[in-house]
């Protein structure tokens, strides 16, 4: 059985993954009349008297919503937000299962930016923070800059953000196994993921970046462009031709587009000894057995099945634990690469198959919170 069918088998069987349990005990009519009313209007009159006693007095700060309108969902594309239900419930699932975090989905009718940002504006009195999710490029721009400057809870969207931190991670400790001076790093994708990790490693220092899509170089006055890549080209520079011209020479190849995109003679042209973080999942630009064979020393994937998996888990769960116990109104770029940081640190001892750290590794969601203050 595949893991789609046994997938099926589970979320049938189970009617989905989550459910909701009870922190205190309702066996009488004292406990009901505890939790419920009358008990219960007081904690509503201290509230209304003081909203910050909300973060004492209910889950709040310890509760995510993780909102999609299911435009951009794994690589099933805009499928909508019931169809990306299960995807939510995954995330939620893990935020529970690491960072102790209790996450609930909201799967959106709509994929009006205005719309989407008015509805979480509106339910967001009660979450200790927002993680948007498969939310498409380039409206994810918008409504995550919109509601991190309109709330006062961390807004952040994990394709973007989670997906930039372990890249960068996975990078730091790259150049510790083949140091590399002013590496030239050509970027496949100009999505949600791929404008994020553009700009997270040229705030790093990285400056020498090339960043294509499926039209080739971006660049000034190119067709198909638009304001996030224009946004690009004046951080990173434009450039003329394909991908296959842009990455000779090229130090490191990552990939957040489409499978197959990367051939073995492609690979071939790129400087000695090349860096190759193929990401687009199930199936990469690249497989990791062509790479290789075409000279890659370092290989990461998307995969679990492979070695160096970049798996943005590790960086969530920790990301928002940290943001929820200190109180942090807004995510920022230096602590995003202090994250990076600190999950590159975990490994004391790089190697070309261990550069970035398991999800299940002691220490990891730890290390990433304690990065977030």
């Amino acid at each position: 059985m595949t893991y789609e069918e046994e997938s099926l088998k589970q979320h049938r069987e189970h009617k989905g993954k989550l459910e909701i349990s009870s922190k205190v005990s309702l066996e009488n009519m004292a406990d009901l009349s505890t939790h419920y009313t009358p008990g219960v209007a007081e904690p509503c009159r201290v509230i209304a008297k003081d909203p910050e006693e909300a973060y004492n007095l209910t889950p709040k700060g310890n509760m995510v919503a993780v909102i999609t309108d299911g435009s951009a969902v794994l690589g099933l594309g805009n499928i909508g937000g019931l169809a990306g239900f299960p995807v939510m419930e995954g995330k939620s699932l893990l935020f529970k299962k690491f960072a102790g975090i209790d996450a609930i989905p909201i799967c959106l009718g709509t994929q009006d930016t205005e719309e989407i940002i008015r509805t979480v504006l509106n339910i967001s009195p009660q979450f200790g923070g927002i993680n948007l999710e498969d939310i498409s490029a380039p409206r994810c721009f918008e409504i995550e800059k919109r509601l991190d400057s309109e709330l006062s809870i961390p807004v952040f969207h994990d394709d973007q953000h989670g997906t930039a931190i372990v890249v960068l991670a996975g990078l730091i400790n790259a150049f510790k196994v083949l140091p590399r001076s002013n590496p030239k790093i050509v970027i496949s994708g100009a999505g949600a993921a791929g404008v994020a990790i553009t700009k997270l490693l040229y705030k790093y220092g990285f400056h020498h970046i090339v960043v294509c899509d499926s039209s080739g170089a971006l660049r000034g006055g190119r067709e198909r462009m638009n304001e996030s890549k224009d946004d690009l080209v004046k951080l990173v520079g434009g450039h003329d031709g394909s991908l296959a011209d842009v990455l000779v020479s090229a130090d490191v190849f990552i990939g957040i587009s489409a499978p197959g995109i990367v051939s073995k003679d492609m690979v071939s042209t790129m400087a000695k000894d090349p860096i190759v973080f193929a990401m687009s999942n199930p199936d990469p630009e690249i497989t990791y057995e062509d790479a290789k064979a075409a000279g890659a020393k370092i290989i990461a994937t998307g995969r679990s099945d492979y070695p160096n998996q970049v798996n943005n888990a590790l960086a969530f769960p920790g990301v928002f634990r940290g943001a929820l116990d200190n109180r942090v109104s807004s995510i920022t770029d230096d602590m995003k690469i202090a994250a990076a940081e600190a999950l590159a640190n975990l490994i004391t001892e790089p190697t070309a198959d261990k550069i970035i750290p398991s999800i299940f590794d002691e220490g990891v969601m730890e290390a990433v919170a304690g990065a977030i203050k």
